[in-house]
């Protein structure tokens, strides 16, 4: 393509990288260190980027305010359909994101942990037990795909281990403060469905690809 003839080799090479990366991760985060360089070329060549995913029918959405870069899709294609559970998590962890923030200076980094996820999860009484190991390995796995959260710890049998949620969830759950959260999350609690999968705004706002 002609908006790419100026590049040097290696960074049209660059470019084919990070534009496949978008498509399957949907997000970049200057926060994190894997995807930074990855950020930064984004900007560098943001014009070239978001003519080229337009001609995909993709939309680049940059938020340089909080260091975030998601790719969405106006079409509403290639969406992930999350588990009820899955999109709770979700909803969870912008809800703990929201309440470490007003904590933090504007630069720290949000860290939580299992313990933290699991007590919100029976507070708000949908079930009578935990979420089982499994399903929140399989669920947490899927959102650090997303460059949602970060794993510090592996040991997911551990409430101590830890988890750093990245400002990209404020783009993937798009609720203008916690109050709506909550409402949300009282939906799921009055028995809204069951374990299959369901789609909801914010699952929506995640499966953009």
């Amino acid at each position: 393509m002609e908006l790419l003839e100026k590049m040097l080799q290696r960074d049209r090479d660059e470019f084919k990288k990070i534009c496949n990366k978008l498509l399957s991760h949907c997000f970049l985060c200057k926060a994190n260190e894997s995807g930074r360089a990855d950020y930064y070329f984004v900007l560098k060549y943001k014009k070239e980027f978001q003519e080229y995913l337009s001609v995909l029918g993709y939309r680049l959405e940059i938020n340089e305010d909080d260091g975030v870069i998601q790719l969405t899709n106006p079409q509403n294609y290639n969406r992930v359909n999350l588990k009820l559970i899955e999109s709770v998590i979700l909803l969870i962890l912008r809800v703990l994101y929201d309440e470490k923030k007003r904590e933090l200076s504007i630069s720290d980094e949000v860290i939580v942990n299992l313990g933290d996820i699991q007590e919100k999860f029976l507070s708000l009484q949908i079930r009578d037990k935990m979420i089982d190991k499994t399903t929140m390995r399989n669920t947490l796995s899927l959102f650090r795909r997303f460059q949602i959260i970060e794993l510090l710890d592996r040991d997911l049998g551990n409430e101590e281990s830890r988890i750093i949620i990245y400002n990209s969830i404020i783009m993937a759950v798009r609720i203008e403060d916690i109050k709506q959260a909550y409402e949300k999350l009282e939906l799921y609690r009055k028995g809204k469905g069951s374990d299959e999968k369901t789609e909801t705004d914010e699952a929506d706002q995640l499966a953009s690809l």
